[in-house]
């Protein structure tokens, strides 16, 4: 097995990430809208679902991460992806096996960083719920920033762990503990351009709809507008799926092990 160490990048990787997300999406744009629209689906089927549906899609995250990696690497390959081409990389034996302990061990850091941002405030939570009847929502809404600042640097912690680790456990068959450190490590490393390539996208996100709340201001159409976000998302998203891949190739500088 190729020695894997995470390479050391300047902040504007970050936007070369991003760039070379586009090139690959380019190659082959109607298979990465249709995962785009496949995840969609499912994520918006379990947004409806309470609590078991956001259960699932914190599990099945390392296993949908991994299918979408595969896929960008097919498309640097040039072999043309069709619709049995996005679950092939589960036939190899072990494969959904390992993604979905790592989507557990995803699912229990969560639940972990949730019970440890909330408890410290649990105190002034129910304060703010009191026991009428109609709680006050303005007060609770107050009582619930510490926590979920908190909980968003737990956040930032869990993504630095769990970021490139499907790969490195789809590909190189690392240990999960080992998978965990490497990916802790490359993120480390080069956080100056992964906080680049973030803040790039979230700029995008909300440049989009700050754009399309804008036109409404303006008086355009609210169905004329949906119809104008729908497929705007769907784009982004996939092109946001395809910067994935490159994340991990400069990072790491190493072919998988074994061919997916």
């Amino acid at each position: 097995m190729t020695p894997l160490q995470a390479a050391i990048l300047p902040p504007s990787a970050g936007w070369s990430w991003i760039f070379q997300g586009y090139l690959l999406f380019r190659r082959q744009p109607m298979a990465m809208l249709f995962w785009s629209i496949v995840t969609s689906f499912f994520i918006n089927v379990g947004a409806l679902i309470p609590v078991l549906g956001q259960t699932v899609l914190v599990l099945l995250t390392p296993l949908l991460t991994f299918l979408t990696l595969c896929a960008c690497r097919k498309l640097e390959e040039g072999v043309r992806i069709a619709p049995g081409l996005w679950l092939q990389p589960l036939q190899t034996p072990g494969a959904t096996g390992a993604q979905l302990r790592l989507g557990l061990a995803y699912l229990g850091c969560s639940f972990i960083a949730a019970l440890a941002a909330v408890l410290p405030f649990l105190s002034s939570m129910l304060d703010a719920l009191g026991t009428a009847e109609q709680p006050d929502f303005a007060a609770l809404s107050q009582a619930m920033q510490g926590p979920m600042i908190v909980f968003g640097l737990f956040y930032v912690l869990l993504s630095a762990l769990f970021w490139h680790t499907p790969a490195l456990v789809g590909w190189h068959g690392l240990p999960m503990r080992r998978a965990l450190f490497y990916s802790m490590v490359a993120c480390w490393r080069n956080k100056y351009a992964i906080i680049v390539y973030v803040a790039s996208w979230a700029a995008v996100f909300f440049g989009l709809h700050g754009l399309l709340d804008g036109l409404a201001a303006a008086g355009a159409s609210t169905g004329l507008l949906a119809w104008l976000s729908l497929p705007l998302d769907v784009v982004v998203t996939a092109l946001l799926y395809c910067s994935f891949y490159p994340i991990y190739t400069t990072i790491f500088r190493a072919r998988p092990a074994a061919s997916t």
